[in-house]
């Protein structure tokens, strides 16, 4: 599979994507600039994280009008897949693609730390080869993930199997006392009604290298791969 990672002013975990593909995965990337057009034939493009115009207005408000959107956006209203990490999250529900929004977390704080997930369901491509009772370890470091939406919203992803991850505790439990930012049902990643669009806020590019002692993130990709036709 051909990959794009985008590269916008402020982005800074592009290089983590780019290496987690390339040299973990042995897969073919592109690099691709926010003032571009051209998606050079890739088949999945990932907005990686980062401060994506230094956040000003909203996360994601001004990435949202990057040249390179208009394209990401027309790959997957035609089906082709789009994956965005924390800032990337962020700009997939500016743009429209993914609903709901990524507020401020609820302590107002900045978090960066390590937190557990649990797959929310195996209907999408990045969940169905995953354990559904195992937790796995992934970093956040946002301050602004909560994720919210309207109570219509949050029942057509709960009823529609939309939902990818929650957060949970190591033995996999969900409560209000391991959501670290707040978010509505403990909600960490979501995907369209069609399956081919994935935001979360976790970084699993941050998980997939042994050098860091921790490779649950490599198990979410390997879904991916095995599970994008």
């Amino acid at each position: 599979m051909k990959f794009g990672v985008v590269t916008f002013p402020g982005s800074n975990c592009d290089e983590d994507m780019i290496y987690v593909l390339e040299t973990i995965l042995e897969q073919e990337v592109e690099r691709l600039w926010h003032k571009d057009t051209d998606l050079k034939g890739v088949d999945f493009v990932v907005l990686p994280g980062g401060f994506s115009y230094g956040d000003y207005l909203r996360s994601g408000a001004i990435a949202k009008l990057s040249p390179i959107m208009g394209s990401v956006i027309e790959h997957a209203n035609k089906g082709g897949y789009v994956m965005g990490i924390c800032n990337g999250f962020q700009i997939l529900t500016e743009s429209g693609l993914l609903e709901g929004a990524l507020l401020h977390n609820d302590n107002q704080k900045f978090i960066c730390k390590n937190v557990y997930l649990k797959p929310a369901s195996d209907a999408s491509a990045m969940t169905k080869d995953l354990n559904q009772t195992q937790s796995y370890k992934i970093p956040i470091a946002h301050g602004e993930g909560r994720y919210y939406a309207s109570e219509e919203v949050i029942k057509k992803l709960e009823d529609n199997n939309q939902v990818l991850f929650r957060y949970a505790d190591a033995d996999g439990s969900i409560s209000n006392e391991v959501n670290p930012n707040g978010s509505i049902n403990n909600i960490a990643g979501i995907c369209n009604a069609n399956r081919n669009v994935f935001g979360m806020m976790p970084h699993p590019e941050r998980a997939a290298d042994g050098e860091l002692a921790n490779t649950d993130g490599v198990e979410l990709f390997r879904s991916l791969l095995n599970n994008c036709k």
